[in-house]
C-alpha cells in the first residue's frame, strides 16, 4: 500500500492513538474482572471505556474500508483488522504495531526481519495471555466445580496452554471456557511456529555465512 494514499495516510495517523486505545482497553477490562465490588459508577465508566474503544476500531475500520475501495477485498486483506473488531480479546494485539509506527515517524532503522518477529510474537505472547487469562477467569471463577479459582491459576492456566504443555491441573468448566482455551491454543502454536521458523531460518544464516555461501546475516 502506498503510504502518499488517503488510505496510508490514514493508517499513519491512527495507528499510535489506536495503540493507546488498546491499552486503555486492556487497563478497563483487567478493572472490571478483577476488582471485586466495584462501585456502580465505575462499573458504568469501565463498561463506556470498552464500548468507546470498540467505537474508535469500528470507525478506523469503516473509514479504512471506505478509502480502499476495494470492498470484500479490503476484508479478505486485513483478515487480523476483521477478527480484532469482532473479537474483543485479540484488540489488545494491535499494540504489536506501535514499534513499527514510531519507528516510520522517526525514519529510524528498524530490527532486523528475525529479531522483528521474536519480538512481535513475544508481545503478541505477553498481549494475549493477559487478555485471555482475564477472559477465562471472568468465566470461570464463579462456576461450579470451577478449578480456575483466583486469577493466579488463571494466568497460570494461560502460560500452560500457550506453551502447548497442558498440564491438565487446572482446565475450563464453562462452555464459553473452553472456547477461549481453544483460540489460545490456536494461537500458541502460531506464536510458537513463527518463532521457531524465524530462528531456524537464523540459524540457516548463520551456518551458511561460516561455510562462505552467503553474506554475513544480520543480528537479532
Amino acid at each position: 500500500m502506498d503510504a502518499d494514499s488517503p488510505q496510508g495516510r490514514w493508517e499513519q495517523r491512527a495507528e499510535v492513538p489506536l495503540a493507546i486505545a488498546s491499552l486503555v482497553y486492556l487497563a478497563a477490562y483487567a478493572v472490571l474482572v478483577l476488582a471485586h465490588g466495584l462501585p456502580g459508577v465505575w462499573r458504568d465508566v469501565c463498561l463506556a471505556v470498552l464500548a468507546g474503544t470498540w467505537a474508535l476500531f469500528a470507525v478506523d475500520y469503516g473509514v479504512r474500508w471506505r478509502l480502499s475501495g476495494r470492498r470484500l477485498g479490503f476484508v479478505r486483506s486485513h483478515l487480523l483488522d476483521t477478527v480484532v473488531l469482532v473479537l474483543p480479546l485479540l484488540r489488545p494485539l494491535r499494540v504489536v504495531r506501535l514499534y513499527e509506527a514510531v519507528q516510520r515517524r522517526h525514519g529510524r532503522p528498524r530490527l532486523a526481519l528475525h529479531a522483528r518477529v521474536i519480538t512481535y510474537a513475544g508481545l503478541s505472547t505477553v498481549l494475549l495471555g493477559f487478555a485471555g487469562a482475564l477472559a477465562v477467569y471472568q468465566q470461570e471463577h464463579a462456576a461450579p466445580d470451577a478449578t480456575m479459582q483466583t486469577f493466579g491459576d488463571a494466568v497460570w492456566w494461560t502460560c500452560a496452554t500457550l506453551s502447548t504443555v497442558g498440564y491438565g491441573d487446572i482446565t475450563p468448566v464453562t462452555p464459553v471456557g473452553r472456547l477461549i482455551a481453544v483460540g489460545m491454543m490456536a494461537c500458541g502454536l502460531a506464536l510458537l511456529g513463527a518463532v521457531t521458523g524465524s530462528f531456524s531460518a537464523w540459524l540457516l544464516q548463520v551456518f551458511a555465512y561460516e561455510d562462505g555461501d552467503k553474506e554475513r546475516p544480520p543480528e537479532s
